[in-house]
């Protein structure tokens, strides 16, 4: 018989177990094989799994020349001129191998059978199970707002290579009154470690919920708008302090990463802690802090030690209090700091946490471990 014109084209069946090209005696892997295969109802989503346990879907980009679902095409008899076409939409770990203890039994990851169920709001919704366990699944798709790009031009960063240990040797370095060293082999750092941003910590505004403050390992902060679109340019508001001017040494950016901010309850204030210090900053002055409070300031001169044992990534949380007067972040040695943040106030207060809490007044230890010491004057609480 002649195939009428515009007839469905001759099909071409092709035996494959796994997915993609493959190079010319390439071994297959056996977690790449494919174990199941599913359309759902409407034939528009095409589900497999495989013996690795995973799940990928597949999404017909051919049917907007259609008017109707294909298999009600097929009942009228609709020519189909070409292949339907499917295109990759995601794919998820579904089945982890496991061991039943009971049975003493391993359980494969392997996805034996994938079954489609009824759609809702927009989400697709499936079931996979392996030899135990049944999984349902709710696949959805869901706009992501960029909030913003805070690394530097790439053409900056010539190497971001790791900085080893080696940077700074032992043998030659001197200490200074800053806590730097006065080592120069420090060309590791020129365009990698400089011009590298991390989002480091991130806070609601407690009251206006499209206000974001985030902070970043250069210690800066950012507060931004999250209904607007160019996010980091005419819509957002950076806090930073200024350096004091021959004040820079090799561990300033490292003490100066913000490990956590909060809002105060007012939304007009912003408290942050990095390795020295909690700051105060008012979102109406983005000229410095309003308050800096100097937390375990004795440990400036020892910047080298706490380098060599880590200690100085250590990382920090800080609250306020729910009257805004006081604020309070950890510390060694079990111990934690409270500030009085109220205009005039000297308070400055260092508690213990243990079962039996003691007040301590002052912060002179002097030993460069990582059990730095214990306040002197002890009074009881």
């Amino acid at each position: 018989a002649v195939a009428p014109v515009g007839g469905p084209q001759p099909l071409e069946w092709k035996f494959s177990q796994v997915f993609g090209e493959r190079t010319a005696g390439e071994e297959i892997q056996d977690v790449d094989i494919i174990s199941t295969i599913e359309f759902n109802r409407t034939g528009d989503h095409l589900a497999t799994g495989d013996r690795g346990g995973r799940v990928v879907l597949f999404e017909r980009t051919d049917t907007q020349d259609h008017v109707g679902h294909r298999r009600d095409l097929e009942k009228m008899d609709y020519p189909i001129n070409r292949h339907p076409l499917f295109r990759y939409k995601t794919e998820f770990q579904s089945h982890e191998p496991e061991f039943d203890y009971l049975k003493s039994l391993e359980i494969e990851e392997k996805i034996n059978k994938i079954r489609w169920c009824q759609s809702s709001y927009g989400a697709l919704s499936l079931l996979s199970t392996n030899d135990k366990t049944i999984k349902f699944w709710k696949v959805q798709e869901k706009q992501v707002k960029k909030v913003c790009d805070l690394n530097v031009d790439s053409t900056k960063a010539m190497g971001n290579d790791p900085i080893v240990g080696s940077s700074i040797s032992t043998s030659s370095k001197q200490y200074m009154a800053n806590g730097g060293c006065t080592s120069n082999d420090f060309s590791l750092l020129s365009g990698g470690l400089p011009s590298l941003q991390v989002i480091t910590s991130a806070e609601f505004h407690p009251i206006h919920c499209n206000m974001l403050a985030y902070s970043s390992s250069k210690g800066s902060i950012r507060l931004i708008d999250m209904r607007q679109s160019a996010l980091c340019d005419t819509h957002s508001k950076l806090f930073e302090e200024q350096e004091a001017p021959g004040s820079r040494s090799f561990f300033t950016d490292i003490i100066a990463s913000i490990s956590d901010i909060k809002f105060a309850k007012d939304g007009r204030h912003i408290l942050s802690r990095d390795y020295l210090t909690l700051k105060l900053w008012d979102i109406n002055m983005d000229s410095g802090p309003v308050a800096t409070f100097q937390v375990h300031e004795y440990l400036r001169p020892k910047l080298c030690d706490l380098y060599e044992n880590d200690s100085i990534f250590d990382k920090f949380e800080c609250c306020l209090s729910g009257d805004g007067l006081r604020v309070a972040t950890g510390s060694y040695s079990n111990l934690f700091r409270v500030f009085g943040c109220s205009e005039g106030s000297k308070e400055a207060t260092t508690l213990e946490a243990n079962k039996n809490p003691m007040r301590r007044q002052g912060l002179t230890a002097s030993r460069p471990s990582r059990s730095l010491g214990s306040p002197s004057g002890v009074v009881r609480r």
